[in-house]
């Protein structure tokens, strides 16, 4: 591919007031204000003082803005170009969105949220958004330590994480939340909390599950659910929230004493192998030659508090520790395995319920999403500002799923990313014919034409009739 023109005769002029660069915003919005995204606003989030105001035209725009991949205050510029005005009503200027959020406390953070939430519950009665949830949802539960550079940001603290595998500590801020599946569908943000970098996993852990749980049942979750945590999540109060939610739960348990007591009564004829990387299939066996096994016994947990023992399933997987000396003629004596746990109330068989539990991994994607769009940056010094700021990028998330949903079955399950470099950042010019009509003339040939006029007619259409 080459110019096809002499550079020093190619030029650009920014002057056609009639070509906007973002002609996805248009079904995209168009599905938000369906799903009354400015209606749950104006009922539930009410900021104070002069910046405060018209909270039900200023979340929008920063929906907008998000959707259309701003990461920061200033990116929602992005909003004020070419025939954008002539699109939409109520854009505001990136100033004057960051003093709407720096008007918000931590009480309208939560109004923000139950926004959120009700918006994600309209949302999935207006695309198909979880399908299968009737039958079996999946919530997940995890903590992101989002790393911050700004010396005066209000509750940067140094917190672990994981990077490459390695534990460290890195300064910033800690965003817990709490996402949605199925076995058929891409995972959507039911809950989400910020919190000072230093925080506990668990912290704020069992008040969230329960929120979530009920966001699932109000988006049409009504099958059974499992929430899955991982070890750091593994207490009482979490485990009963989840219990009192009417949910299975399912939370990696740590190996201390009276958990290897446990394996080491479990039978040696009792290891089922699984499928696992190196696991070969065995025709004539009809079974997984496997370096990885399964089994499970019964077991109580939180015994010395009291009332609060919980007897359920202890599913192990154990995995053989290869002797990285056995080249050099230090053959092992004996097979020594490494044991995995996980504590559960899973109604499924031994081998699918422990390999449902694996795919927990599953919320790591939702944070990639969002690390790679909205939450590249925690925009605010103010602290309240950037929970504010967290919350609406759920919002912009799950809408970006809803409209992928609407596109095409691929789109359902693409990356955010993939949605709006695919459906939202296409460049069209606006033409106006009578009193009311308007015509985005798209570029010819585009790639996802069809599926970007599915979301249209799906958006902007007429309602679906009644099943």
């Amino acid at each position: 591919m080459r110019l096809l023109h002499s550079l020093a005769k190619t030029r650009a002029s920014f002057d056609d007031p009639d070509l906007v660069s973002q002609a996805g915003l248009v079904p995209v919005m168009g599905l938000a204000q369906r799903a009354g995204l400015a209606d749950l606003v104006a009922e539930h989030v009410r900021p104070g003082g002069a910046c405060g105001v018209n909270a039900a035209v200023k979340v929008p725009c920063l929906v907008a803005g998000m959707a259309a991949g701003a990461d920061s205050i200033d990116d929602m510029g992005l909003l004020r170009h070419g025939a954008m005005i002539s699109l939409f009503g109520g854009i505001r200027a990136p100033s004057t969105l960051g003093s709407h959020l720096r008007s918000c406390t931590w009480g309208n953070v939560a109004q923000l949220e139950k926004a959120s939430r009700e918006f994600l519950a309209e949302l999935a009665r207006q695309s198909p958004l979880l399908p299968g949830a009737e039958t079996l949802a999946f919530i997940d539960v995890d903590s992101m330590q989002k790393r911050v550079y700004g010396h005066k940001k209000q509750g940067a603290r140094f917190g672990h994480t994981k990077i490459q595998g390695k534990s460290l500590l890195v300064r910033g801020l800690n965003a817990l939340a709490g996402v949605i599946s199925t076995p058929l569908a891409a995972p959507v943000i039911g809950a989400t909390r910020l919190r000072g970098g230093n925080a506990a996993s668990a912290r704020g852990a069992a008040s969230l599950a329960a929120q979530v749980i009920g966001t699932a049942r109000e988006a049409g979750c009504t099958g059974t659910i499992i929430v899955r945590l991982d070890s750091a999540y593994y207490n009482a109060a979490v485990t009963g929230a989840i219990r009192r939610g009417g949910a299975r739960f399912s939370v990696t348990v740590p190996v201390n004493a009276s958990v290897r007591a446990a394996i080491a009564a479990i039978p040696g004829d009792a290891w089922t192998p699984i499928r696992y990387p190196r696991a070969i299939w065995d025709d004539q066996l009809g079974a997984w030659i496997s370096d990885a096994e399964v089994a499970e016994t019964q077991y109580t947990a939180f015994a010395s508090k009291k009332g609060q023992a919980v007897t359920a399933r202890l599913i192990v997987r154990r995995v053989r520790d290869l002797n990285r000396q056995a080249e050099a003629g230090q053959d092992e004596l004996f097979p020594v395995w490494r044991h995995h746990a996980v504590f559960t109330g899973s109604p499924f068989e031994l081998v699918q319920a422990e390999e449902q539990h694996r795919d927990h991994a599953v919320v790591e994607q939702v944070f990639a999403d969002v690390t790679s769009g909205p939450l590249a940056h925690m925009p605010s010094g103010v602290f309240a500002a950037n929970a504010a700021w967290l919350s609406i990028a759920a919002m912009a998330h799950n809408l970006l799923r809803a409209a992928g949903a609407l596109a095409s079955l691929p789109f359902a399950r693409a990356r955010a990313a993939t949605i709006r470099r695919d459906l939202i950042a296409v460049a069209a010019r606006a033409a106006r014919h009578g009193h009311s009509h308007l015509t985005l003339h798209l570029p010819d040939g585009w790639h996802r034409e069809h599926e970007w006029l599915n979301l249209l007619h799906a958006a902007c259409g007429p309602p679906a009739a009644a099943a």
